[in-house]
């Protein structure tokens, strides 16, 4: 076995021997490529590598973005300052790097008029298109109509 580690000479020697040098500085003694030839071997601390690759992992995905979704609800009949004020809160949820999703429920007979909500969700991807991308058009399902829109990329 090739032995290799931190204040060890790096050479070939038996296994027994290997295992003897590694036990002598109170070191475990891990395969690291067991199809080479001669097999690799590390003398390390097991335990403090573990420790420190679960530190490492905790660390990268401390950093990973979390994606936040919103939803914004407009009924079948929403007027122009519903709709203000609820492409406002779109807005703001944009900006703060969160997916939003717009839909418009329809109840009974209101869902007749689905081609004008449709245009409705299509004029609020059009206000926020300078903020979010949209993701999904608006599409029917069941009594609702959704659409989704991502934040843009922050330019740095």
């Amino acid at each position: 076995m090739r032995l290799v580690g931190d204040n060890v000479e790096m050479d070939v020697y038996p296994l027994a021997k290997a295992q003897q040098i590694a036990n002598e500085l109170g070191l475990d003694l891990v395969e690291i490529s067991p199809k080479a030839d001669p097999p690799v071997v590390k003398a390390m601390d097991y335990k403090k590598f573990l420790f420190e690759q679960k530190k490492r992992e905790k660390a990268r995905k401390a950093k990973a973005s979390k994606v936040v979704n919103k939803e914004i609800r407009f009924g079948p009949n929403t007027d122009d300052h519903d709709y203000e004020f609820k492409k406002n809160h779109a807005l703001r949820f944009l900006k703060d790097g969160a997916k939003v999703k717009a839909y418009v429920f329809f109840k009974g007979r209101s869902i007749v008029f689905k081609d004008k909500r449709k245009i409705l969700l299509l004029r609020l991807a059009q206000d926020l298109e300078d903020y979010g991308k949209v993701e999904q058009m608006p599409k029917l399902e069941g009594k609702r109509m959704t659409m989704f829109i991502a934040p843009k990329k922050k330019k740095k």
